[in-house]
């Protein structure tokens, strides 16, 4: 699930993936490769997300999948669906907003 959440952050920033790539000193197709579910991010990367985007490690650590099949597990990947699903909503809705303004152009004369 670290793809869909790590591929969400970026795009609520609205930074490209070399953009982001650079800032958190990995290559561009690494960061494609673990938003495509291709690689899991080491600790390190994760690391590096949290401070780049100034959240607590821990958040994005509810994103990880282990041991599935147990009542806890099962539970953490519902949570974190509903809250990729409402951080995907967010976003989305901001996209929609900044179209709407700059479709919306003022002329004065």
């Amino acid at each position: 699930m670290y793809d869909r959440a790590l591929k969400t952050i970026r795009q609520y920033h609205r930074l490209s993936q070399s953009d982001l790539a650079e800032q958190i000193n990995i290559s561009r197709s690494y960061l494609n490769e673990i938003e495509r579910n291709k690689k899991e991010p080491s600790l390190e990367v994760l690391k590096r997300y949290a401070e780049r985007f100034e959240v607590p490690l821990s958040s994005l650590m509810l994103f990880a999948e282990q041991g599935a099949g147990t009542t806890f597990n099962k539970a953490r990947v519902f949570v974190a669906d509903k809250v990729l699903k409402m951080l995907e909503w967010v976003a989305e809705g901001e996209n929609d907003e900044q179209e709407k303004a700059s479709k919306t152009t003022v002329h004065t004369d």
